[in-house]
C-alpha cells in the first residue's frame, strides 16, 4: 500500500528550478507513484558543517550570536547567524560547532540551538550545468567579421 508523506530537505542551488531538479534527480530512486514538491523557500542558513560520522542522522539548527564593535558608537552589538549542523545528539553538535567556530578569531556564543525535521542536504554539484564551450560555437559577430576580412583579402584564421 502507498502512502502520501512530506518530507524536508536542504538543497544547496542558486535558482529555484535548479533546487527543483536537484531534489527530483535525488528523490527518483526512492519514489514510486506520484512525486509532487509542494513548497521551495530559501533556506534561513548561512553555511552548513557536515560530519564524516556515518552515525550522524540529524540536523541541527544553531544560532550563534557574533559580539561586533559599532564603528561609530564604540559599543558592542551581537549580531545573530544560523548554521546547519549534522550530528547524533545534541551534545556532539555542541562539539562540532564548538570544533569549527573555534578555529576562528572572532568572538561568538551559542545563543539556540534546536533539532530540525530535515530528512536531508544536498550539496551543490557545479559540475552539472556548466555550459561547455565548442570549437567552433563562436558568437556571430566573430563570423560575420571573419568573412568580412576574408572579402578584403586578408588572411583569418577561423
Amino acid at each position: 500500500m502507498q502512502k502520501k508523506t512530506t518530507e524536508a530537505y536542504v538543497v544547496d542551488a542558486l535558482t529555484f528550478t535548479e533546487a527543483e531538479e536537484t531534489i527530483t534527480e535525488e528523490m527518483r530512486a526512492y519514489i514510486t507513484g506520484d512525486f509532487v514538491i509542494t513548497d521551495i523557500k530559501k533556506a534561513p542558513y548561512k553555511e552548513v558543517f557536515f560530519s564524516d560520522n556515518p552515525n550522524d542522522d540529524k540536523w541541527y539548527k544553531v544560532k550563534l550570536q557574533f559580539i561586533i564593535i559599532d564603528e561609530k558608537s564604540g559599543k558592542e552589538k551581537l549580531s545573530a547567524v544560523n548554521y546547519l549542523v549534522q550530528s547524533n545528539t545534541l551534545q556532539n553538535a555542541v562539539k562540532n560547532v564548538e570544533e569549527v567556530m573555534n578555529t576562528g578569531m572572532q568572538d561568538w556564543k551559542l545563543a539556540a540551538m534546536t533539532e530540525t525535521a530535515l530528512i536531508d542536504v544536498f550539496e551543490h554539484d557545479g559540475t552539472k550545468h556548466v555550459n561547455k564551450v565548442e570549437e567552433d560555437d563562436r558568437p556571430e559577430y566573430e563570423d560575420a567579421m571573419n568573412a568580412e576580412l576574408q572579402a578584403e583579402g586578408e588572411n583569418v584564421e577561423v
